[in-house]
């Protein structure tokens, strides 16, 4: 987690005036925040920012009082409050419904908690009227709040909360329900008022603009859990992990590897980079470049050369897509029908017919000779049932059955072959296998090449399927490697347009494809698509993270 915020605030010995440590709360069998430990300062503009269900809101709840976690501490100012009741927390919450009293005008809304402390008439009237100064609405005490536009009303609900002097105000989402011009002006003011009351302002949002605009300190967070904390420059400039870049703004990633503490190296190019000593030589790494880091120039002056794709208008800038190289890809085509399996008795069997590449047909031809006096290797039996993906079942009881017999007459060469498949009983399927030439596709620039078959599947294959794009790569046998040192390429895009869940019988084409470099630019000059560009950027504006691991 990135600390040179907190360096900064222990430096000027700023008061630690909220510690959460280790806080975990269970709804049910689902954990929604996951040992969350954060420590909040004094006059801070604290703003928790994530996606729906990170556990923002939760977080804040819990710190206002309004839930209990199942485990871990909430210290204010040092001491346990946990135990303690909302109005009994030095804290105010303003919610993203206002909850203004429709009955009450203006002023009354405001001075409803102090009448309720029972505070003297001048001492409630003097607070009153420096809220509603406060909030710039110190002509509106006698109106009634269904008078009020929506900003109006926000304001009003921040003047409630703070006339009771809380050393902390908790605001959920309060801007969510403003249009986008009121919102930016309230981001604004929201700011003007926690600087002018001089107290710990907490915010949630899932809007990024907003917690860089207001914040002095932001909480990245993600599935339970805090993700990053720092000033907005650090959040921006320098994120953690892939999440916190692409969640704060636009941002490009590309797969880099360290060449040595002032370089690194990615789309096979080095370029010097502030960022690499912090890494070992040699470690792969995810470098990041900002949108409005990038320049375009003529395509003989770019430190990366490429095309223009696409440019949409913004007003200011043009946010523009170029792309610097193609990855490979290959189409195959897939037969879908319905499943006819073979009745015999209370027996049912099953198969698909199937393709198999020259390469693929010798090597399983031999295997097939490997069981010796005329009879077919366990592996290749293995081998034809997983290509034709061969059942049989009791049709009463739905218990598979052994397929006991395999016999083909495949051979090496190009042309149509059969693989029948039998049970004990005797129920047996037939099934067409067509050998063709291997089919590959290369890419001869960035020397990588890429494979996959033909194939043949049944409807209820395709809609039972929970990872339907990982079960076309293995159906396909789709994969990719650099023609270079012969490693694997991850397939990193699975085209197709039908609807699986209503798949019918028919042919259908399926493109499967490597990773191409695209990068997002935001440019003010105007180009047309399939431009050719030069891309040029500064050391300093490299940022390196480390490369995630995906578990499995």
């Amino acid at each position: 987690m990135n600390n040179k915020y907190l360096e900064n605030l222990e430096e000027n010995e700023t008061e630690k005036i909220i510690q959460i440590k280790n806080v975990v709360k269970n709804f049910e069998d689902t954990v929604v925040l996951k040992g969350v430990s954060l420590d909040i300062y004094d006059n801070e503009f604290v703003t928790l920012l994530g996606p729906s269900g990170c556990g923002k809101t939760t977080l804040l709840r819990i710190i206002g009082g309004f839930l209990d976690p199942s485990s871990g501490e909430v210290l204010f100012h040092g001491e346990d409050i946990l135990r303690l009741p909302p109005y009994k927390r030095d804290i105010n919450t303003v919610f993203q419904k206002y909850a203004l009293f429709p009955h009450l005008n203006v002023y009354d809304n405001v001075a409803f908690g102090l009448k309720i402390k029972k505070v003297p008439k001048d001492v409630i009237d003097s607070k009153v009227r420096r809220m509603l100064r406060l909030v710039n609405l110190e002509e509106y005490g006698k109106r009634r709040i269904t008078e009020l536009s929506g900003g109006q009303q926000q304001r009003i609900a921040i003047a409630r909360a703070l006339v009771n002097e809380p050393s902390v105000l908790l605001l959920d989402e309060p801007l969510g329900a403003l249009d986008l011009k009121l919102r930016k002006e309230m981001q604004i003011e929201l700011k003007r008022i926690q600087q002018e009351v001089g107290i710990t302002f907490i915010f949630v949002t899932h809007d990024q603009e907003e917690a860089l605009t207001m914040s002095d300190k932001i909480v990245v967070m993600k599935g339970g859990e805090i993700q990053q904390v720092g000033t907005p420059t650090e959040i921006y400039n320098e994120p953690e992990n892939e999440f916190v870049a692409n969640f704060i703004g636009e941002t490009n990633i590309i797969e880099g590897k360290i060449v040595d503490s002032h370089t690194v190296c990615f789309e096979d190019k080095n370029f010097p980079c502030n960022d690499a000593s912090r890494f070992d030589v040699g470690e792969t790494v995810d470098v990041v470049i900002r949108p409005e880091d990038l320049d375009v120039v003529p395509r003989e002056q770019g430190m990366l050369k490429g095309i223009v794709k696409h440019q949409i208008f913004k007003g200011v800038h043009y946010d523009t897509i170029v792309e610097t190289r193609l990855g490979a890809s290959i189409t195959v085509k897939m037969h879908v029908s319905e499943d006819q399996p073979v009745v015999s008795g209370n027996e049912k069997i099953s198969a698909n017919n199937f393709y198999l590449d020259t390469e693929d047909a010798e090597k399983l031809v031999n295997s097939l000779e490997e069981g010796g006096n005329g009879m077919m290797s366990e592996k290749a039996i293995a081998r034809l049932k997983d290509l034709a993906q061969a059942e049989a079942w009791n049709r009463d009881t739905d218990k598979t059955v052994s397929i006991k017999d395999v016999k083909s007459d495949i051979k090496k060469d190009v042309g149509k072959y059969h693989v029948t498949f039998t049970t004990a009983a005797g129920t047996s399927i037939s099934v067409e296998v067509n050998v063709v030439p291997p089919n590959k596709v290369t890419n001869p620039v960035f020397k990588e090449e890429i494979y996959a078959m033909n194939f043949f599947v049944k409807t209820d294959d395709i809609k039972d399927s929970m990872a339907l794009d990982t079960d076309l790569r293995t159906w396909a046998n789709a994969s990719a490697w650099s023609l270079q040192d012969d490693t694997q390429i991850a397939i990193s895009e699975v085209r197709y347009d039908f609807d699986w869940e209503n798949i019918q019988p028919g042919e259908y084409e399926i493109t499967f494809a490597t990773k191409g470099y695209r990068y997002k630019v935001s440019t003010t000059k105007a180009l047309a698509d399939e431009t050719e560009v030069g891309l040029i950027f500064d050391p300093e504006d490299i940022h390196l993270m480390e490369k995630e691991t995906i578990p499995g």
